[in-house]
């Protein structure tokens, strides 16, 4: 499908906040690999070609294994994934699917156990932030299959 326009050239200043919104979240102190675990998440869940591809990409960069992310649709079912990891991963899908539940009280309660209050304010920011993302890569149509990950140092 070609892509219908290129958002970052016709509204810059709002992408530049974005983008800033991220760098902010990335120098939080949340993990590198549950940031790259929550964005693959809200993204499998919204079907965004382009931005799987980036963050699978970016996982892998920075260490993630095939397993965890091939098992990350089916998440609850499996071991891979740490306490911490798993309350990250409900607080994703009840947040993505706002509309299921409005972030139930039980996922609430789990993910503070985990969290602490400012932890989980940047989890929220990081899981708005990609879903903003995902609804203009698909509303516009940005191209999957370019993303090319920076070089970066495995924690």
């Amino acid at each position: 499908m070609p892509e219908r326009l290129n958002y970052a050239k016709s509204f810059p200043e709002g992408v530049h906040a974005l983008i800033a919104l991220g760098r902010a979240i990335t120098d939080s102190g949340l993990e590198p690999l549950l940031q790259e675990l929550v964005k693959t998440r809200a993204s499998q869940m919204n079907g965004c070609a382009f931005c799987l591809d980036m963050h699978t990409k970016d996982a892998r960069a920075i260490g993630e294994t095939e397993q965890r992310l091939y098992a990350l649709p089916a998440w609850q079912e499996t071991s891979f994934y740490t306490p911490r990891e798993r309350a990250a991963l409900a607080w994703t899908e009840a947040i993505t699917n706002i509309q299921q539940g409005h972030a139930s009280d039980e996922v609430y309660e789990e993910v503070r156990k985990h969290f602490t209050e400012a932890e989980l304010v940047r989890l929220t920011l990081a899981i708005t932030q990609i879903n903003t993302w995902n609804r203009l890569a698909i509303g516009f149509r940005v191209e999957p299959g370019t993303y090319q990950p920076k070089a970066q140092a495995k924690p």
